[in-house]
């Protein structure tokens, strides 16, 4: 009676197999038998930003409840001129922050460049009008047609202070964290690191630009324009 012998794998085989185009190859070229692909890595990325934001709504959304319970119907004395010009260079951050993800999507490395170069200066721009001059970190006096410049409000000014401090100075601090990706995604445009088809760190920074811009355009009105000024 004779045994069955089971049959040998051919190894030729086994390399054409691994060698085939559908194949999953990990970095560095390595047959894999499991993993994401990369369009479902890039969805997997894009769900885990967007529950990221999700979470930094109710960071923002306690602070902006804070102002209406502990200011009610009134809001302090501030500069109305730093807070209007301040929102606009924001908004029109925004705008080349879109224009550079355009760019990184169609290949257009030098439209990618500029734009994204152009945002991360009037982020750092914003950044400068909200601290230095709206907080006054330097005392300093001064007006315009009458209009004063910069901020008198301080942390001592009780309600008044205590919650503008926190909204403006944890807004700042995204903003600051924004203008630090975007000035990575710019060096790493540089270095031809993004195509068309793999771009993921600019929408990535796109994203967060973006929702931070949102945060402001619901914190500028409740700071500087509801309510009777005291």
């Amino acid at each position: 009676m004779s045994v069955a012998t089971p049959p040998v794998p051919n190894p030729a085989h086994s390399a054409a197999a691994a060698a085939a185009p559908g194949a999953p190859h990990d970095a560095h070229g390595v047959h894999v038998e499991h993993g994401l692909s990369p369009v479902q890595q890039v969805r997997a990325n894009r769900l885990g930003l967007w529950l990221f934001c999700f979470s930094e709504l109710f960071l923002f959304g306690a602070l902006f409840t804070s102002r209406f319970v502990l200011w009610g119907n009134t809001r302090p004395e501030l500069s109305q001129v730093i807070g209007l010009i301040a929102t606009s260079v924001l908004l029109l951050s925004s705008y080349f922050m879109y224009r550079a993800e355009m760019g990184a999507a169609h290949g257009d490395r030098k439209t990618f460049l500029r734009s994204a170069l152009l945002a991360a200066a009037l982020g750092t721009l914003f950044f400068i009008m909200v601290v230095v001059l709206e907080w006054n970190v330097f005392g300093l006096e001064g007006n315009l047609f009458g209009v004063e410049l910069f901020g008198h409000l301080s942390t001592a000014d009780g309600v008044y202070g205590g919650v503008f401090y926190a909204m403006t100075g944890m807004h700042a601090i995204h903003v600051l964290t924004g203008v630090a990706l975007i000035v990575i995604i710019w060096w790493n445009g540089r270095k031809g690191r993004y195509t068309p088809e793999d771009h993921w760190g600019v929408e990535a920074t796109a994203i967060y630009w973006h929702f931070v811009d949102v945060v402001w355009v619901f914190f500028y009105p409740a700071l500087y324009l509801m309510g009777q000024v005291v």
